[in-house]
């Protein structure tokens, strides 16, 4: 079996994708409420909620095979102030460093490190940061490689992230989990250029990992919606008059397009501020009929929670997306417990990591890794 620690580690999407077969070693958030979630679905032995910088290697129990990290986004997001690494949230990737160094100090660290944050993080300040991310890796002995993938090849969920994924110096690769040469569609033309970018020290240490594309998703977004939810209402249809009425002529034709369609037809909303005929900001409603959520974002107002809208022949119903719903789309099983309060179930599965895409790295890049690590290690 496995051993890995967990960091960042909200409601343990990471270990519930890494599956049975992992036991977890010890985890750590900074959430409380995050914790009780956790807690409530794997029990409170191996989490410490505390700040990042509060972990020593003393609580770090044995030697991990895996330790991720799931580092907050909020400062090399779009939707961010722009920090980058040097910000009060994202800036928690260095403390993390200092735990990797502290291990590697008492000769326990980790085999595997994987860390998973947005996609900006390739361009925040002009390409610095996501140097900054391969140089340490560099500097602490692990040769790394970076993918992005996007979720909806797994759920119905638009979600792209990076995942960049280091091995310790002394851990054999088979070479087929390597590929000479970029790869599509994991190694995006943002990747590249962000790879090519970097000086050529740090580059010498770059991998390209070679995943398999998974197979065809067959489940839709409408396979995932709720008829009877209880974590919301459904509108009445003066508010969803509202906000249609909110919509452009593009998006109103969406909608009459989902009408003629003559099958149920479920689409995401979200608010948006735009620009109308006259230069003016105005608040408009954007819908997409793609069979695809739009990503799951933290609600840090009412326009970021996303609302559905239901078409069933001429019959159109909206509401704001079901906490059960959210944890669908983040690939978590319906007996999940959720937070019983809607937007801390919703601020649970936005800043989430999609199960089934730690899944398919456990299982096509993670642990073929260890099982050749541990095949070199009986031959020694």
């Amino acid at each position: 079996m496995a051993e890995f620690y967990e960091f960042f580690a909200g409601g343990g999407m990471a270990r519930t994708g890494l599956g049975p077969d992992w036991s977890c070693l010890f985890a750590n958030d900074f959430d409380f409420k995050k914790g009780l979630t956790y807690q409530a679905n794997f029990g409170a032995d191996e989490l410490k909620v505390a700040d990042i910088r509060a972990v020593t290697p003393a609580d770090l129990p044995g030697i991990a095979d895996l330790m991720w990290g799931s580092f907050p986004c909020q400062d090399l997001s779009l939707a961010g102030v722009g920090a980058g690494l040097k910000g009060e949230r994202s800036g928690t990737f260095y403390p993390f460093w200092d735990v990797v160094r502290a291990l590697k100090a008492e000769g326990r660290a980790p085999r595997l490190i994987a860390l998973e944050n947005v996609c900006g993080t390739l361009t925040s300040h002009g390409g610095q940061d996501f140097e900054a991310i391969c140089r340490t890796f560099a500097e602490v002995g692990y040769r790394c490689g970076a993918l992005v993938i996007n979720a909806d090849l797994f759920v119905p969920q638009s979600r792209p992230r990076l995942f960049v994924i280091g091995v310790r110096e002394d851990v054999a690769i088979d070479p087929a989990l390597l590929s000479p040469e970029p790869l599509d569609p994991f190694h995006t033309r943002a990747i590249r250029r962000a790879v090519d970018a970097l000086p050529k020290a740090v580059r010498a240490n770059m991998l390209w990992w070679n995943v398999p594309t998974p197979g065809h998703r067959v489940r839709t977004l409408a396979d995932e919606i709720e008829e009877h939810p209880t974590s919301v209402s459904w509108h009445t249809p003066a508010e969803t008059e509202r906000l249609l009425a909110k919509m452009s002529p593009v998006n109103k034709a969406k909608v009459a397009a989902a009408v003629r369609a003559g099958r149920r037809m479920v689409g995401g909303v979200y608010n948006r501020t735009r620009l109308d005929e006259r230069g003016a900001k105005v608040q408009r409603a954007e819908v997409r009929f793609d069979d695809v959520s739009g990503c799951l974002r933290t609600p840090g107002g009412g326009s970021s929670r996303q609302v559905i809208l239901v078409i069933d022949g001429k019959k159109i119903r909206s509401r704001l997306i079901s906490a059960r719903e959210t944890a669908r789309l983040m690939g978590l099983p319906d007996d999940y417990k959720l937070p019983k309060n809607y937007n801390e179930a919703y601020h649970l599965t936005g800043d989430g990591v999609v199960v089934d895409v730690v899944r398919h790295l456990a299982k096509h890049v993670f642990e073929p890794l260890l099982a050749e690590a541990a095949e070199a290690r009986a031959v020694a």
